[in-house]
This record gives structure tokens, sequence and C-alpha cells, in this order.
């Protein structure tokens, strides 16, 4: 039945950073969005609407859900991981066993989210990489 993820919904009460942290940071694109009674935005690579962000004046309590993070296939290991530091963003890349061995760099967005960007295994690390593989904070 299943065919593929279709999209993630995050809340925020931090819309513009939460936006530009996906958009100007990450390289998703806001796109068109139903017009819902609440605020927020749909952020799209190429032409599906992959997140949702849903806008609220104050978080929920508690907090709902039990999403552990979302997961991105991406390109661009090593500019990715420069924007995401001089953004002053904390991160953890790792290398997965196996035979597979892709790339996985983890990091939080603005709102306390999990987010994991995948990497082909031939793409090049930093020289310094095994630094980046603690745990996050």
């Amino acid at each position: 039945m299943i065919q593929r993820p279709d999209h993630f919904t995050i809340v925020t009460d931090q819309l513009e950073a939460t936006r530009s942290f996906y958009v100007d940071l990450l390289g998703m694109r806001e796109g068109p969005r139903p017009p819902f009674p609440v605020p927020g935005l749909w952020l799209y690579v190429h032409e599906h609407p992959v997140l949702h962000v849903v806008a609220v004046d104050q978080m929920p309590t508690p907090r709902r859900g039990a999403l552990d993070h979302m997961a991105y296939w991406a390109e661009g290991l090593t500019d990715t991981i420069a924007s995401l530091r001089a953004h002053g963003v904390n991160l953890r890349l790792i290398r997965s066993p196996g035979a597979n061995r892709t790339w996985q760099l983890f990091f939080n967005d603005p709102n306390g989210v999990e987010v994991e960007l995948d990497f082909a295994e031939t793409e090049t690390p930093p020289e310094n990489w095994k630094t980046l593989s603690a745990p996050l904070r």
C-alpha cells in the first residue's frame, strides 16, 4: 500500500527562523500551500512538498508525538558541514556500518527536531570528520 514517504509536519513558534533554516541553510524552497486557517508554509524538494510547517503562538504542552528524527538524501557533504558550522549548528557525522557506508549527518533544527542528512559513500568528508562524531549536546 505505502509507496514512499510523503511529508513531515512540524509545529513552530519560530516560523521565520524555521523557514530560514530549511530554505537558506538546507536548500529547500518555499512553495504553494492550501489556504489553511492557520499560518504556516510548505517547503519543497524538487516539485514535492516534503516539510509542512504549522505556526503557533505557543508550543503545545505537552509536546505531541514521538517523532525521533526526519531524514533526507542530500549531496555536498563538505559544503553542508561548513555551512551548518558557520551558522553555529551543533552536528554529528557518522559512517553507517555494513556494506553501504553512507555518511549520516545529524543536527537539530530551531525547534529541537532532529534532522538527518544522508550522503553517498563516495562523498569526501572533511579531514577532521572523526572529531564530528561525538553525540549531539
